[in-house]
């Protein structure tokens, strides 16, 4: 089964970014995230919404 919710470390990861600017694209609303017991998590789904985003937004 391939997991919904990756941890802030994994998505910067995933996007090649530093957690800092995760955390303010997350901050700012760019990313959504989710709170589980205080833990921040960020659904696989919100960083693919945000790179649709960004190509849409290059593409225009």
């Amino acid at each position: 089964m391939n997991r919904l919710l990756l941890t802030v470390t994994e998505a910067a990861e995933a996007l090649a970014i530093s957690r800092a600017k995760l955390y303010q694209l997350i901050a700012s609303g760019a990313v959504a995230s989710v709170r589980i017991d205080g833990a921040r998590r960020v659904p696989v789904a919100a960083l693919t919404d945000y790179i649709a985003r960004l190509a849409a937004k290059e593409a225009a």
